[in-house]
């Protein structure tokens, strides 16, 4: 989004413009929800954060200080959330619901009930996403946040590291080692010896 037209529509929410706040929302709102679906692993979560975002954004949006950093602004706030969540639900084990929709819309017991090759492929997919996150469960949480911040949120370098307040070497080195070791962990030659 063109900075000037930005400055416009948080202008217009701070003032208590509902349209002004929709607009943030579909800019900002399909890169959250895949930040959140990425790092919850579920749905039903992703859309909760998003829904507790949305307030945030309503009462937090006052606080934002106007110097062309939004998105790192909204995407910290977004971490934030999540690693407060994980902290709340690491005492309390994960479930697997076969009602899960994928992107298709299509829940997990429906792929089941269709042929074996589709419901093979639904598997295996599953399969991969959930080995994908034991291995980013595996990882130190700045890490971790990083290359979600990188691959899900579509952050540049330069964004993750005014959001983390850090180098920006420092980010391209845990982008670069966390993804080295989540190759080591799911078992693929990386090239490097």
């Amino acid at each position: 989004m063109e900075p000037e037209r930005l400055r416009e529509i948080i202008a217009s929410a701070r003032q208590g413009d509902p349209a002004g706040f929709e607009s943030l929302l579909a800019a900002y709102g399909p890169r959250l929800y895949g930040y959140f679906v990425r790092a919850t692993g579920d749905h039903h979560d992703a859309e909760d954060l998003l829904g507790e975002m949305t307030f945030r954004l309503v009462r937090r949006l006052k606080y934002y200080e106007e110097k062309g950093r939004f998105e790192p602004w909204l995407f910290r706030i977004a971490a934030n959330m999540v690693r407060d969540g994980i902290r709340r639900t690491r005492v309390r084990p994960r479930t697997l619901s076969l009602s899960i929709e994928d992107r298709s819309g299509q829940a997990m017991a429906d792929r089941l009930r269709g042929d074996s090759e589709a419901a093979d492929a639904g598997l295996l997919a599953a399969e991969a996403s959930e080995q994908l996150k034991r291995a980013m469960d595996g990882l130190d949480e700045q890490t971790r946040q990083v290359i979600l911040l990188r691959h899900f949120a579509e952050m540049s370098f330069r964004e993750i590291a005014a959001l983390c307040d850090c180098p920006l070497g420092t980010v391209l080195a845990r982008v670069h080692r966390g993804m080295r070791k989540l190759r080591q962990m799911l078992g693929e030659h990386d090239g490097t010896e």
